[in-house]
């Protein structure tokens, strides 16, 4: 995540406009999402008379530039919303909604200029499919951008020295409270048995945090006359491209082959332990990943959630998990478990963290 008290900035070729921002991520509450709120530095003599407009946009992108066919590009807009920042089109002090963007026009002097967007409540969050290693180019992705750039107006051509873009990430955070931990459970009846084979997956919560362990719980009751060969659990992800196609891409981020075999008349109470991460999925391509900014490293992406009535057809990318355990009898016997991936909140975690100090500093 972008760090506190860090100021972002990028200045054009030309000098004529500069961004600033306090941060680049922008949390999506399900029911709200964080403004987008920066100052743009202005040089009037590089303008030589030219308008200063800044444009915040979502764009979804299923292929690379160099791909394009016939003038058709393989990206789609989802969002766009264009702001005059200069000549200012109300006074300068209406338009300051932050502490950060006051503290900045202080700092920057009177061409200094407030801008400030809100996202609407249907757009998705940043996320991308990973490449594979000799792949080139920008991948299939959900992407956010600020761009600034100066020009005789808004429609006229835009000269790229003119131009300022600096990527921003739309994230989501685990929400509030544990929720029900998953369960399931199914029984399978065999020809030439009598009796039956019952098998329960459970885990301790719905919620883990990206590098967290999950512990499966599996118990098996073997009352048929079939050998259980083997069990083998794993954790999928579920990518589904709900924008142009509605494709899914189940892919498995991590796996378990335990051998552990149970005969006809046993029963067998065991915890698996998955631990689904980037670092053993690198070199993986079509894995659903967090968007990142540049020069920063990422995770496998987060679950996708999404508030009641909201069309999923717009949200570019949904992401899903699900733990798997298979029984090898002859054929498989599986269940499906699903559970959410997540980031806790950072106030979460800083509790967690005071929490912990406290305990550690009581005497035993």
């Amino acid at each position: 995540m972008s760090p506190k008290n860090v100021i972002f900035k990028k200045i054009c070729k030309d000098k004529s406009v500069g961004v600033y921002m306090g941060k680049r991520d922008f949390v999506d509450r399900v029911d709200s999402v964080d403004p987008v709120d920066g100052v743009i530095l202005v040089d009037p003599e590089a303008l030589q008379g030219r308008k200063v407009f800044v444009t915040l946009s979502c764009t979804f992108r299923y292929g690379r530039d160099d791909m394009d066919v016939m003038g058709i590009a393989f990206r789609r807009e989802l969002y766009l919303s264009t702001r005059q920042v200069y000549p200012p089109l109300q006074d300068r002090e209406k338009g300051i909604h932050t502490k950060i963007q006051a503290r900045l026009l202080r700092k920057l002097g009177h061409n200094a200029y407030p801008f400030f967007f809100e996202f609407p409540d249907n757009l998705p969050c940043s996320v991308a499919l990973q490449p594979a290693p000799h792949d080139v180019g920008k991948q299939c992705a959900v992407e956010f951008e600020i761009k600034a750039f100066s020009a005789e107006s808004q429609d006229a051509k835009v000269r790229k020295r003119s131009t300022v873009k600096l990527m921003l990430r739309k994230v989501q955070y685990a929400p509030e409270g544990e929720g029900t931990a998953p369960s399931v459970e199914t029984t399978r009846d065999f020809v030439m048995s009598d009796k039956p084979l019952h098998v329960k997956a459970s885990l301790d919560k719905e919620i883990y945090y990206h590098g967290e362990t999950i512990k499966v719980h599996v118990n098996v009751t073997n009352n048929s006359s079939k050998n259980i060969k083997n069990i083998i659990l794993s954790v999928d992800q579920v990518a589904t491209v709900v924008l142009y196609s509605n494709d899914s891409y189940v892919k498995c981020v991590d796996i378990e082959d335990s051998g552990d075999s149970v005969s006809p008349g046993a029963t067998l109470q065991k915890v698996y332990k998955l631990l689904p991460v980037l670092a053993n999925n690198r070199e993986r391509r079509g894995i659903a990943l967090d968007g990142k900014l540049k020069h920063e490293d990422t995770n496998l992406a987060s679950t996708s959630i999404i508030r009641e009535g909201v069309l999923k057809e717009v949200m570019g990318i949904m992401v899903s998990y699900r733990v798997m355990v298979k029984l090898i009898v002859g054929g498989e016997v599986g269940l499906e478990v699903p559970f959410k991936l997540m980031h806790p909140k950072p106030d979460a975690v800083r509790r967690r963290r005071r929490w912990c100090s406290r305990s550690s500093s009581v005497p035993t």
